[in-house]
């Protein structure tokens, strides 16, 4: 399965955006689903993770309440609802699948890495 992020842009502090996450092939369905972010000289951080059958969904402190994540399954296309976006917002956002059981939120445990979307969020 092959990964493309999209939905990045330059938005206002309060704005909002929808990061989309399309993939190919038919295996979208057997896969959790991860988005994580890096911001310029950091490390690759966890963002949000859903179930395969898009329940389940956990989320990092610095998003939680201002995040969705989402997965649709017949549309082979998983979602980031962004809101209410700060500054510290402002990343590299890749999505990724993992096959793991457990609900790791490590990057190891995922694949598929999309090439990322540039989100920036100015004060």
């Amino acid at each position: 399965v092959q990964l493309q992020a999209s939905g990045g842009g330059l938005v206002q502090a309060g704005d909002s955006l929808r990061l989309a996450c399309a993939a190919s092939g038919r295996d979208f369905v057997n896969y959790h689903m991860g988005w994580f972010r890096q911001a310029p000289g950091k490390e690759r951080e966890f963002v949000a993770r859903i179930s395969r059958s898009n329940t389940g969904a956990y989320y990092s402190d610095s998003v939680k309440g201002r995040f969705t994540i989402s997965k649709h399954n017949a549309r082979n296309t998983g979602y980031l609802q962004m809101n209410n976006l700060i500054s510290e917002d402002t990343a590299v956002y890749y999505c990724a699948l993992s096959s793991q059981v457990g609900g790791s939120i490590s990057p190891a445990a995922f694949h598929s890495w999309g090439q990322g979307t540039l989100v920036t969020v100015s004060s």
